[in-house]
């Protein structure tokens, strides 16, 4: 990537890793609704990569492809906070599954199934499933935000553990927090454990889990909508 004159050659550096660029945006778009195009990612990862390689410095002992995942991540994110790209209508959907789910959870003392979910809004299971698909994105500044992506963790947890120069309190709030969501995966139906650990752990997306499980692609994405709802559901106490 560098030029005779030891110099940083900028351009064969984006070349070389605009298939990293890709591989976030369609990673990411699998928890976006529809109105989310992949190229209108993909265009804004380029602009993170770009700064990523006038900001990178050797010296700072990362390796730069750790440095420029979190740069291109944090431009798709930003870009997705600073539009409306969730409609009201997903997002006050998204609290009444929430909600079903935590008041099952109090009565019946477990997970609830997804047929119980369902009865509890009065849907039928496959209007409920449906709604499910409609939803995801709702969770993805909460997750994301969380869970992080960085690829030197030791899990898809491990990023949200506080910074080491950060306030006491604040550091011990992180702990109870990241502690908090482990249990609440630990307490996840087995399959939708098994997907929250292919698709933040061994970065699958979702037609390569679907191949694994043997379901159809949307089945995992209602699937990993679901699993972020009986989440939230539980760290709402939190």
């Amino acid at each position: 990537m560098y030029t005779t004159k030891g110099q940083l050659d900028r351009d064969a550096a984006l070349r070389q890793y605009v298939p990293l660029v890709r591989r976030l945006a369609h990673h990411m778009i699998a928890k976006l609704p529809p109105s989310v195009e992949v190229d209108d990612l993909i265009q804004v990862g380029m602009i993170g990569l770009a700064e990523a390689l006038t900001r990178f410095e050797a010296t700072q002992g990362v390796q730069f492809e750790t440095f420029a995942t979190q740069r291109i991540r944090g431009a798709m994110l930003d870009e997705l906070r600073e539009n409306d790209w969730m409609s009201r209508g997903s997002r006050k959907s998204q609290k009444e599954i929430e909600h079903a789910v935590h008041r099952l959870e109090h009565r019946l003392g477990r997970s609830p199934a997804e047929s119980e979910i369902a009865a509890e809004l009065k849907m039928s299971l496959v209007d409920y499933q449906s709604l499910l698909g409609k939803v995801r994105g709702t969770q993805l500044i909460y997750l994301e935000d969380m869970t992080g992506g960085n690829e030197d963790d030791d899990g898809f947890l491990d990023r949200h553990v506080g910074d080491p120069e950060a306030d006491p309190e604040n550091r011990l709030s992180d702990t109870r927090m990241r502690k908090a969501l482990v249990e609440a995966i630990k307490a996840l139906p087995e399959r939708e454990q098994f997907i929250m650990s292919m698709y933040y752990e061994q970065d699958m997306n979702l037609k390569e889990i679907a191949a694994v499980l043997g379901v159809t692609e949307s089945r995992i994405c209602q699937l990993h909508s679901q699993s972020i709802a009986r989440l939230r559901a539980k760290m709402r106490s939190h």
